[in-house]
């Protein structure tokens, strides 16, 4: 009994000393995750080749663990994103990317969803690296309205952080962003938007009628390579430049599941989610149409992104497919934090992170 009785005297006292010296933990513990996170970067990580992230994996509707629509690329030793959803920048953050290494950014559409990041993304990269310009914004015709626009409305915070700063952090020789517009590729054509030697970046039509101009983007790096489709249905398009390309990127809504959303929107009486639910299934893809394409143009894997509507219980995913997982077996459903690595010159496509 006695010596009982000291054991658990002996615990007590080690969880009062825990409880006396928790600030200090904490706090040592804090002092050694900024050094980590702030002595480093994910970029300066990476073996040479062609690698890509989810900054978000979702469309406009909120899902614990699919943010607005992002994609991170990395080619060599530059960073570009392919649209700026909701907390992609974030995201990016989470995934110990540095917004001060982002070199530019593609828009697929003019969408809210696919763009509503875009002023955070200009100012993280302008306050957190040390440019001499500022931010290119590559998209197709119209993408000048777009950046005037962010330009405009963030004029006014560009001031405050330079007088607060100064140059040092806040440069105005690079604050906000240039739009470098070209213009939509043709039916069975491809428009070139950087081709550096080594690195190539081409636009490709894509259909989301009735909203124009739609691009998906094909990026080509040291044998790898990569195609983006945006928003779209599926189209013969996508397949032809998606031919043999080691991942491909499909944005995938699941009519079924639309469908169940309609009926209980229907029978509640609300009229509008019950329009914006029919509405919204004649210009996306399935995830069955998406399987369908990487069947066919004998991709090396397809990643599912822009995922509607959220897959928020447990088995949903197999709902959301539908029987896509039959057609085309290589395949993952992103989520926010989603990477692979394609190895320059290589075969390998290789899973590095499975989320956040």
């Amino acid at each position: 009994m006695k010596k009982s009785l000291v054991v658990v005297v002996g615990i007590a006292a080690v969880v009062l000393l825990a409880v006396s010296q928790r600030t200090l933990i904490v706090s040592k513990l804090f002092e050694k995750g900024m050094e980590v996170r702030l002595g480093g970067s994910a970029l300066a990580e990476l073996d040479d080749g062609l690698h890509i992230a989810l900054c978000g994996a979702g469309g406009p509707l909120p899902a614990p663990k699919a943010s607005g629509p992002c994609v991170a690329v990395v080619a060599g030793e530059q960073l570009f994103l392919v649209d700026t959803g909701t907390d992609g920048i974030r995201n990016l953050a989470r995934m110990a990317y540095s917004a001060g290494d982002i070199d530019g950014v593609f828009l697929t559409h003019f969408h809210s969803d696919h763009l509503d990041g875009l002023g955070e993304v200009a100012t993280m990269r302008w306050a957190a690296g040390d440019h001499d310009a500022p931010l290119p914004v590559f998209g197709p015709d119209g993408v000048e309205q777009i950046v005037d626009g962010f330009n405009q409305a963030y004029a006014q915070d560009v001031v405050y952080r330079h007088e607060h700063h100064g140059d040092m952090v806040a440069p105005l020789v690079s604050a906000g962003m240039t739009a470098q517009p070209f213009a939509t590729p043709a039916l069975g054509e491809l428009t070139s938007v950087i081709d550096d030697g080594n690195l190539q970046v081409e636009a490709l039509l894509v259909d989301h009628s009735p909203v124009a101009p739609a691009v998906g983007y094909r990026f080509t790096y040291n044998g790898r390579s990569i195609l983006i489709t945006g928003d779209t249905i599926k189209t013969a398009n996508i397949q032809r430049f998606a031919q043999g390309v080691d991942i491909l990127v499909h944005e995938a809504l699941a009519p079924n599941l639309v469908n169940v959303m309609h009926d209980a929107a229907t029978k509640n009486g609300n009229a509008i989610l019950s329009k914006v639910t029919s509405d919204i299934l004649d210009y996306h893809a399935s995830p069955m149409d998406a399987a369908e394409t990487a069947r066919d143009a004998e991709v090396g894997h397809l990643l599912y992104y822009h995922i509607v509507p959220p897959l928020v219980l447990p088995g949903q995913d197999r709902l959301w497919l539908n029987g896509a997982q039959d057609v085309f077996e290589n395949y993952t459903i992103g989520e926010d934090g989603v990477a692979f690595s394609l190895p320059a010159n290589g075969t390998e496509i290789i899973q590095t992170r499975d989320g956040l």
